[in-house]
């Protein structure tokens, strides 16, 4: 069944903002993360490494935190004010919603909660602010990452997680669904006006599947694949480069040293006027992954990284994917 998204949420959310990852080598990953994807490190300790993209004017929108076992530790939306942490707070005691309000370093209040279908979210409503590296072309490395730009989580159910995320205000751009039927099996839904803010497909879940930053053109994408392939990291491109139906996106999906990934993307269009209505797709038409190319690997529609101490459920609709391995009759 198809949300209705609230006129007036209860906070106002204003993009995706970051996402903290637990890595087991912290200088593997900040190294890979600079020196091949292309992000700016804007600070360092022993523990932890802050990064931004190119564009970005905030402190961090990738934290890489030292740990013994590879996590997702958090994916993170700005609010508009002070006053939105306070009424998400409020908001999420009304109904019971698990949250703690806490300090994080660079940012402004941040709130920590649980979505409806265990996501770990977090809410910050300001940063530390650092210079824009955007015309220091000279310093574009890799696919010159311009800004974090939405995320994809799998979720056992995504009708529930498109429900409670568009009671907070999220629209859906796209969705695929099963054919003849409106029955949920992915959502694209945002907030800042383009195609997506936060992406919800079906499978175990709750886990991040990648998170994505915007890149200048498409050559840079063709840049960015040269340059994974010249580091050695060739073997870890998941998928592309290629271009998706949802969305239109332009597309190169990598691995990092953790088996985190990373997408890399452009081209995606504006999604702004409230009258649009949001694009169908059966879930059995290829071309809404990919329109052209080849499938994606079995590592791509299976893999993710995992929450910490959150139990994956399996999920309520039961799919199988056509694969690249069906594709190339590899079993």
């Amino acid at each position: 069944m198809l949300p209705t998204t609230s006129e007036s949420p209860p906070f106002t959310l204003t993009r995706a903002s970051h996402v903290a990852l637990a890595v087991t080598d912290l200088q593997k990953s900040r190294d890979f993360y600079r020196d091949v994807i292309g992000l700016v490190v804007t600070a360092e300790t022993d523990d932890v490494v802050y990064l931004r993209g190119l564009e970005e004017a905030v402190h961090h929108s990738l934290v890489l935190e030292r740990a013994n076992e590879a996590r997702v530790q958090t994916v993170g939306f700005r609010v508009r004010r002070d006053a939105d942490i306070v009424a998400a707070e409020r908001y999420f005691t009304e109904r019971g919603v698990w949250h703690r309000r806490l300090e994080k370093p660079h940012q402004g209040p941040t709130l920590q909660f649980r979505d409806a279908v265990g996501s770990h979210i977090e809410l910050t409503s300001s940063m530390d602010v650092v210079p824009r590296k955007m015309q220091k072309f000279d310093e574009f490395v890799g696919g010159a990452p311009q800004r974090l730009d939405h995320f994809q989580l799998v979720t056992h159910d995504v009708q529930s997680a498109t429900n409670f995320w568009a009671d907070l205000g999220m629209r859906m751009s796209e969705y695929t669904a099963k054919d003849g039927t409106d029955e949920l099996w992915g959502t694209w839904m945002e907030v800042k006006g383009n195609t997506h803010d936060l992406v919800f497909t079906n499978g175990r879940g709750p886990r991040l599947h990648h998170f994505a930053y915007a890149i200048p053109d498409a050559s840079a994408l063709i840049q960015a694949a040269d340059v994974v392939g010249a580091q050695g990291f060739g073997s870890e491109i998941d998928r592309g480069p290629g271009r998706h139906g949802i969305s239109n996106a332009l597309f190169l999906y990598v691995r990092d040293p953790d088996q985190h990934r990373i997408e890399l993307f452009t081209t995606h269009y504006q999604f702004i006027d409230l009258e649009t209505p949001p694009i169908r797709w059966d879930v059995s038409n290829p071309r809404r992954a990919q329109l052209w190319g080849m499938p994606a690997s079995r590592r791509w529609f299976f893999e993710a990284s995992e929450f910490p101490d959150e139990p994956v459920r399996e999920p309520l609709l039961k799919a199988t994917p056509a694969t690249l391995e069906d594709y190339l009759g590899v079993h």
